[in-house]
């Protein structure tokens, strides 16, 4: 029988793709996004937070989760129930995805930074 361990671990492939834009490529386990797993009678039902109203990743986290989830042991059918992206706030994220995501912030700052200086030595020099 198919554990709700087993649909979490199964889920944790799916990556968020605002994160991948980002460059912190973090799933929507350590996102914080899945709500709930209810797994009973060969059916496996998904509830998702959405990062935001405007987000519309939708039918690729429906296409992700019946894949990934729909190819676990004795999981007949799968269904992922979304809210309306007013939930999920940047606490619910794992320590650890908060701290990559941190990384990635402070060097994506740390470049422009070193650019913004670049552009005025030459400015100066000018």
């Amino acid at each position: 029988m198919t554990t709700t361990a087993a649909v979490r671990d199964a889920l944790r492939g799916i990556v968020d793709p605002c994160s991948v834009a980002t460059g912190s490529n973090l799933d929507i386990v350590e996102m914080g996004l899945v709500e709930s797993i209810d797994v009973s009678d060969g059916h496996a039902r998904v509830g998702m937070r959405l990062t935001t109203p405007a987000c519309h990743m939708g039918p690729y986290f429906i296409k992700e989760t019946k894949e990934r989830v729909g190819a676990l042991h004795d999981v007949e059918s799968v269904s992922l129930d979304t809210d309306g992206g007013f939930e999920w706030s940047e606490d619910m994220m794992t320590d650890d995805a908060k701290e990559r995501r941190q990384a990635v912030l402070d060097e994506q700052e740390r470049r422009y930074r070193e650019e913004i200086e670049a552009e005025r030595r030459s400015v100066v020099r000018e």
